[in-house]
């Protein structure tokens, strides 16, 4: 999802869509927010796999956690920040294929296709995200959008 990165002048922050730790997890998966994603964004709980990190990143978006995004980026690829556009508005993730990325690997890559509406028109990103192990914890390197 690197695509919601350049910067720009716009205000750097917009108000994130109302989740909470109770609502459902952004990401798809059946768990409250509290208990999936919003565990890896509060603190000191690390995502074990690939697919988990590209979840929770998903997440981040949607409730526009700059600081998760940053972490969780590689330090060779990470932008100085993120740019959220207020006209947009994450609608869904699904996962179409993982390759490694477990605990017992050091490379991962997550297929996804993630649902938006941008100034309520509809659309979707399609991206093969690569991710790698930093310093122990899982880290997204960069992606290819597929069309």
């Amino acid at each position: 999802m690197a695509r919601r990165t350049r910067r720009s002048t716009r205000p750097a922050r917009t108000p994130a869509p109302a989740v909470t730790s109770t609502s459902p997890c952004p990401c798809g998966l059946a768990a409250a927010y509290g208990e999936c994603c919003g565990r890896f964004h509060a603190g000191p709980a690390q995502a074990p796999t690939a697919e988990l990190l590209m979840r929770s990143r998903y997440s981040a978006f949607v409730v526009r956690d700059e600081a998760y995004l940053l972490r969780t980026w590689a330090p060779r690829t990470r932008p100085a920040d993120v740019d959220f556009d207020p006209a947009m508005r994450w609608t869904g993730l699904e996962i179409r294929q993982t390759a490694d990325g477990t605990a017992f690997h050091q490379h991962g890559m997550v297929t996804f296709e993630a649902s938006y509406t941008h100034d309520g028109v509809a659309g979707s990103l399609h991206e093969r995200s690569r991710f790698e192990r930093h310093e122990g914890a899982w880290v997204y390197v960069d992606g290819d959008f597929i069309d």
